[in-house]
């Protein structure tokens, strides 16, 4: 029995399925999960000391690989002068006026410590701009796990098959209307249907939940302009997305503005936090300069604004995305080479360093084409790139992500293993 095994069955009888995360306990794809005792660079270590290639990331926010020289001895130096102290700082500015300089919709910003939390204040803001409640959001588009979200939900929700949370109240549910992502008649079918009534509609600008889904053409604008003319407040979810596609995010990549954007991962460097930031005249209605009430004994928390600030100051240098977009092109160029030599049509997506490989033939435009993906099949690839050393995320509605720390080495390994992977999967 390896370390993890026993350290899982330890776990499972004082957390619940063992594990503070869902999707982190393999459920989807079979045994017991790896317990991660330090990382490096582009690898991780589970509990005896195995090292494995990483395109989980935290989940994203490892943009610059685990344990950055620069972002460890800036968080030294922080620790030494306290680690929470529930008054301002001057890091919260610093990352204010980073975020603002770097995404183009964002003239006020309030920090706090997740993106759940994140979300579910934009969506309290919008309907107190609005004075309306009712909210759009879309298949398979997951937004953390307030009420309000918690259904046709993508990530673990999906995983796990869980179709709507025990728990939510039926009138919050009734509250959220679903919309089929990239299909903009299905968004003006509600609006008509709910003249004056829709608050806000929130989307992943890239969809990221269900696995790497990029906006149509045209898609992404439509819903501006619908937004513009009803008067709904337009929120872009960019906790995943946001420093990870672009400097300012999706909403630079494709030209689109939203009202308010929702941001996490990578501007904490991993450490916890969140944030949400938008129009001066919506953010202005928060307490204590208005009367939306929000507040967070940890928001702002100076590791992880330290973290955060020394992330956004390296991904910043000129070069850097280039860099990574030519690692990320490397990836996905041999992982679709793979599907070709073996005369396997299945789907590899990506943008930016976000990619995933869906195991169906069909498109991949929306959460009802990529539900009729092979998980079995998945799961069997996935436990074929585990045994070369490979870590993926355990889910095959989740992303990948590349970071600049990933070596040449590492990619061609990559490739590699995948292409032995897929030889087993579909044998099998």
């Amino acid at each position: 029995m390896t370390r993890s095994e026993e350290l899982f069955q330890q776990a499972l009888h004082l957390i619940p399925g063992g594990v503070n995360s869902p999707v982190r306990a393999f459920q989807a794809v079979g045994g017991g999960p790896l317990f991660i005792s330090r990382a490096e660079g582009s690898k991780i270590y589970d509990a005896d000391g195995h090292p494995y290639i990483d395109y989980v990331g935290s989940w994203g926010p490892m943009i610059l690989g685990h344990a950055n020289h620069y972002v460890i001895a800036a968080l030294q130096k922080a620790c030494e002068r306290g680690t929470s102290f529930g008054a301002p700082t001057e890091l919260e500015l610093e990352m204010a006026l980073l975020i603002t300089k770097s995404v183009p919709s964002i003239e006020k910003v309030r920090m706090v410590n997740s993106g759940t939390e994140a979300t579910l204040s934009a969506i309290r803001l919008a309907r107190a701009f609005t004075k309306r409640d009712k909210i759009i959001k879309f298949e398979g588009c997951y937004h953390g796990h307030a009420d309000s979200f918690l259904i046709a939900a993508g990530s673990g929700v999906a995983t796990l098959g869980i179709p709507d949370s025990p728990g939510v109240p039926k009138a919050v549910a009734a509250d959220t209307l679903v919309a089929e992502y990239n299909n903009l008649e299905s968004v003006h079918e509600i609006a008509k249907k709910f003249p004056g009534e829709i608050a806000a509609l929130i989307i992943e600008p890239i969809a990221g939940n269900m696995g790497v889904v990029p906006p149509v053409p045209g898609f992404l604008e439509g819903l501006r302009e619908l937004c513009t003319r009803e008067g709904i407040v337009l929120i872009f979810d960019e906790v995943m997305t946001g420093f990870r596609v672009a400097l300012g995010g999706a909403q630079a990549l494709y030209g689109v503005h939203p009202d308010l954007t929702t941001l996490g991962k990578i501007i904490g460097g991993g450490m916890p936090v969140g944030a949400y930031g938008g129009r001066a005249d919506i953010m202005s209605l928060i307490a204590p300069e208005g009367p939306v009430y929000q507040a967070g004994t940890l928001s702002g928390n100076p590791l992880a604004m330290t973290a955060g600030i020394e992330t956004l100051k390296e991904i910043r240098k000129p070069g850097f995305y280039s860099a990574l977009e030519i690692k990320s092109a490397q990836l996905v160029e041999g992982m679709r080479e793979n599907l070709r030599a073996l005369n396997l049509k299945f789907q590899v997506a990506s943008v930016g360093s976000m990619f995933s490989l869906f195991f169906t033939e069909g498109p991949i435009t929306n959460w009802r084409e990529i539900n009729q993906c092979n998980r079995a099949l998945f799961s069997t690839y996935f436990r074929a790139m585990l045994e070369r050393d490979i870590y993926l995320a355990p889910s095959q509605f989740e992303a990948g992500f590349i970071s600049i720390a990933h070596t040449d080495e590492d990619i061609q390994k990559t490739i590699r293993a995948q292409r032995e992977a897929l030889v087993l999967a579909t044998r099998t």
